[in-house]
């Protein structure tokens, strides 16, 4: 009977739908307890990780019979797909499961970020009155949101925007600026530089690999549009964090979301400490009661249809 491994937390009825004809060990805590998790895998068929365990050539060592990895999200950059690809072993993400919980993320937020008004109730309860230095907040109505990467997250993020009443712009290196997306959306495809510029509200969709590491760095921050505000559902380590920190001090932007960090869980010494103006969330983006199930059950199903057609 091969056997399965799930190593971070997978939606309830996805974990049952694995356990006919397998023999499946979910152990959401073995993220947490890596010594545990390689002294599983010798036996094991399959293993099934969210984006914190780190399918490195260790792990991948530890596990001779592995043939298939699903990724209960879209990112890849805690998996080694090209060791994985040399060992014949198939990484299966959960493409498409979860965007539309990232751009209902993405657009709240930017609402939220734009009208600045959401951060009072501590005053507000307190006795004080903030009445006049909230009422300085923007509607998103004839904005324009900046969107660096525009795949099916972006596509998504533009269409709720639009439907707040902005205008959408996006860069996209892997478009070409005639390719029929751009009018069918109603998106206008710019440079990175021009959509920093124009922006009052930026969103990141990129991957995170040699080329967009600390892709929004001082010198692109200072580029930005003055007053405008940030938000990062990607990766990390696109932003450079200290950076992006001193800009929220200065006031040059307004204010920014991170939903993602070069370091996860934040470190409590982080220089996002204590910065103004600025909403941090734990990487769930994408992780809603109604996303988890879909990317659940895609995994469950291919990862059973993987390891039945090796039978």
């Amino acid at each position: 009977m091969k056997r399965i491994c799930i190593s971070e937390f997978m939606d309830c009825a996805a974990v049952q739908a694995l356990r006919p004809g397998f023999d499946l060990q979910y152990e959401p805590a073995w993220v947490e307890r890596r010594a545990d998790l390689l002294g599983a895998l010798p036996g094991a068929h399959a293993l099934i990780v969210r984006n914190r365990t780190q399918v490195d050539a260790a792990l991948l060592s530890s596990a001779p019979s592995l043939r298939v990895v699903g990724r209960l999200g879209v990112g890849l950059d805690n998996i080694d797909v090209e060791a994985c690809r040399e060992r014949g072993i198939r990484v299966i993400p959960a493409a498409g499961a979860n965007a539309r919980s990232v751009a209902e993320y993405v657009v709240t937020t930017a609402a939220v970020l734009l009208r600045g008004a959401y951060a009072s109730s501590a005053d507000v309860a307190a006795g004080q009155w903030p009445r006049a230095r909230l009422s300085e907040g923007r509607e998103t109505l004839g904005k324009t949101l900046g969107l660096v990467g525009f795949g099916d997250i972006g596509r998504q993020a533009a269409a709720l925007a639009q439907a707040f009443g902005m205008q959408v712009v996006a860069c996209d290196p892997m478009l070409a600026p005639d390719d029929p997306v751009w009018s069918q959306m109603g998106v206008r495809s710019v440079s990175l530089d021009m959509l920093l510029a124009q922006a009052d509200a930026v969103s990141l969709h990129v991957p995170l690999v040699a080329t967009t590491r600390h892709l929004i760095d001082a010198q692109r921050i200072a580029g930005m549009k003055a007053g405008a505000v940030l938000i990062n559902t990607a990766r990390g380590g696109v932003v450079d964090e200290a950076a992006l920190a001193q800009a929220l001090r200065d006031g040059h932007l307004a204010s920014a979301a991170l939903d993602v960090f070069e370091r996860e869980p934040l470190p409590a010494d982080s220089v996002l400490a204590d910065v103004p103006n600025l909403i941090l969330t734990p990487h769930i983006g994408g992780v809603t009661r109604e996303a988890n199930a879909r990317v659940s059950m895609m995994i469950a199903r291919e990862v059973r249809q993987t390891l039945e057609a090796l039978s």
